[in-house]
């Protein structure tokens, strides 16, 4: 790795073994798309899950560098999702967690001891019925120096501070072992502007990754790091809220995420929170509660008028490349036309982020197709249209399209 190259790491991913993920989340098609994205280093998730384990062991290669494991020219470390759902306060708690641990002993380890909690076969990320006390006792039982992290922070039912099902604070969830929570995921429905109205995260570190569910999320929301990294020294950056190092996350615009706005999916109706609050958090056709998303959630919590951003990690707002070219063309993402323009583009440029991030304006514009090239300019000025999303509907940024007479024909590679 060149001394001047970026480190991009996503850390939570699904395998093929969990629910509702695509078969190809396999090790080789989540290192191809990880390339083709730009990302180095990859959560392997679900090490739970005894057949994702066994395929894990068999295919992942030890590195010089302390937790990181090669395949396929890729990084990868050890990470896991779990879900843990009990009673606490007369109240049924469901959180989702992500656990990052150095070497397979451990893992093992952590397997063994949380068995009797729940069915570890049953998916890839494994429901536990004990509380989020018991699970870091289990976890840093294993290893003082474990990883866990709260994760998708704000999602209203499986959050941590989530409208649904949720705590007010990371000290009410985890007791003693609030100081050892160096890290939360925003998740896709918030960005770090957002956690910073809280001043009861000013000392936690905020990391973003794709959750993805499927390769073509690989990398969604990621980490840029100026350094290669690994366990220890990614435990430290986390410490220590490094911004030395840990130079900014890659972000969703918050509002594309499916729970951003409060509503009422069968109704059709969305409301910015202010508004709900004038309908009492009703929904006016039918007469039911809305769903409270992440943005009302946030209000509620905060107790900051202005997002305090001195010492913070950065960030950047980005639009998937593939969602950009089928803007650009006018059809849906998932089709061939947008495949074959993304492929072609992520080969001549390198990887999606480097046309996303990096590329200067002056060779996209020269050698990508025109309109393309136009829109990654304006996602990266943020000169977007938003349609937020809610109660488990994704929200649209629609990228405006150029005033004709404005526009002066470039040559295209493509």
């Amino acid at each position: 790795m060149d001394s001047d190259q970026k480190y991009y790491a996503d850390f939570h991913i699904h395998s093929k073994y969990s629910m509702a993920t695509s078969k190809q989340m396999e090790l080789p098609f989540i290192a191809k798309e990880a390339k083709a994205k730009g990302i180095n280093l990859v959560g392997t998730g679900d090490f739970t899950n005894p057949g994702w384990l066994y395929l894990l062991e068999e295919a992942l290669k030890e590195t010089q560098r302390e937790g990181i494991y090669r395949f396929e020219e890729v990084d990868f470390i050890l990470t896991s999702e779990v879900c843990n759902i009990y009673n606490e306060g007369g109240q049924t708690k469901k959180i989702h967690s992500l656990i990052m641990l150095p070497n397979f002993e451990m893992v093992r380890s952590f397997n063994k001891s949380v068995r009797k909690f729940g069915k570890l076969e049953a998916d890839g990320r494994p429901i536990l019925s004990f509380s989020l006390r018991d699970l870091a006792e289990s976890l840093f039982s294993v290893y003082e120096d474990a990883i866990l992290i709260p994760a998708h922070l704000w999602t209203p039912w499986f959050g941590l501070f989530g409208s649904q099902s949720g705590f007010d604070s990371i000290e009410e969830a985890f007791g003693n072992y609030r100081e050892k929570i160096y890290a939360v995921e925003t998740g896709l429905s918030s960005d770090p502007p957002m956690n910073w109205l809280l001043s009861s995260l000013d000392n936690i570190t905020l990391i973003s990754n794709s959750d993805a569910h499927s390769p073509a999320n690989i990398g969604r929301e990621a980490n840029c790091f100026k350094e290669e990294i690994d366990y220890s020294s990614l435990l430290n950056i986390l410490k220590n809220q490094d911004t030395n190092i840990f130079d900014y996350t890659v972000e969703f615009f918050p509002q594309e995420g499916k729970y951003h706005y409060d509503g009422h999916r069968k109704c059709n109706v969305t409301f910015h929170p202010y508004d709900s609050k004038k309908h009492n958090n009703i929904c006016p056709e039918c007469g039911r509660p809305l769903t409270l998303g992440v943005l009302h959630r946030v209000y509620d919590l905060a107790d900051r008028d202005k997002a305090k951003s001195e010492g913070r990690v950065g960030y950047k707002r980005l639009v998937p490349l593939r969602e950009i070219i089928a803007d650009s063309l006018r059809v849906g993402s998932k089709t061939r036309a947008v495949e074959e323009s993304y492929i072609k583009l992520t080969t001549y440029f390198g990887n999606e982020f480097r046309i996303l991030l990096d590329l200067p304006e002056k060779i996209l514009l020269s050698c990508a197709e025109e309109k393309i090239a136009r829109s990654v300019i304006k996602v990266r000025n943020e000169n977007v249209e938003i349609k937020p999303g809610y109660d488990g509907v994704y929200g649209q940024i629609l990228i405006p399209e150029e005033n004709p007479a404005k526009v002066v024909t470039q040559q295209s590679l493509f």
